[in-house]
């Protein structure tokens, strides 16, 4: 501190200013700089909470897959000619709402990636239910005959008989070739009820992030 101002006033020891011209005696000190505007929106963001994952973690993913897989399930179960082009149709609206349902009840806008990912959740609950009512049905049918007998009814009614038709449901007839064809038809279930769910999850992704733009 200085015993004197610049203008020639003596000062108390203590003096914060000069009693005579009023000039500070001391230099501001700032123990922080300010941050720059940028600076402050990189701290913010940073510190931002990160969207949680699409995956078996996220409760609310979980939750909208597997109601979507189930309102999927009864739609493809609506007799709407094509039968089989429509079970498809199905099951891409199955993971377009599940994006649609999961974006509207999180705020949360899904990447093309993410968008894949909850499709594919969704995929898997539909092939899950989908092979209890593939189980259910195989009972039935075991109970009403077997497969031969019930395959052979419908081959009849929609085909012409040929060697290709007896051979195969000759094979029917035996447990390995039971167990190869319902291992097949399973395989086959699989494919189409986890792809078609994840094209219809990309294309929602696609669509709502078009909408917000």
């Amino acid at each position: 501190m200085p015993s004197h101002c610049s203008c020639g006033a003596e000062l108390p020891s203590d003096a914060r200013f000069c009693h005579k011209c009023g000039k500070p005696q001391f230099e501001p000190h700032y123990e922080d700089p300010i941050p720059e505007p940028e600076e402050i929106v990189a701290a913010v963001i940073a510190e931002a909470p990160r969207p949680p994952e699409i995956n078996f973690h996220n409760p609310v993913a979980v939750r909208t897959a597997l109601i979507t897989a189930m309102l999927g399930s009864v739609l493809s179960s609506l007799p709407i000619p094509p039968p089989g082009l429509w079970m498809l149709i199905s099951l891409i609206l199955a993971g377009f709402l599940a994006v649609f349902l999961y974006t509207r009840r999180t705020g949360q806008s899904l990447t093309i990636v993410a968008g894949a990912r909850m499709g594919w959740i969704t995929g898997l609950f539909s092939f899950a239910i989908s092979t209890v009512l593939f189980t259910l049905s195989v009972i039935l049918i075991s109970n009403k005959g077997g497969f031969a007998a019930f395959y052979r009814e419908q081959m009849q009614a929609h085909m012409s008989p040929s060697a290709d038709i007896e051979q195969f449901l000759q094979l029917l007839q035996t447990s390995t070739g039971l167990a190869v064809v319902l291992f097949l038809t399973l395989g086959m279930l699989f494919i189409l009820f986890t792809v078609f769910p994840t094209l219809g999850g990309v294309l929602g992704a696609k669509v709502l992030e078009r909408d917000r733009a």
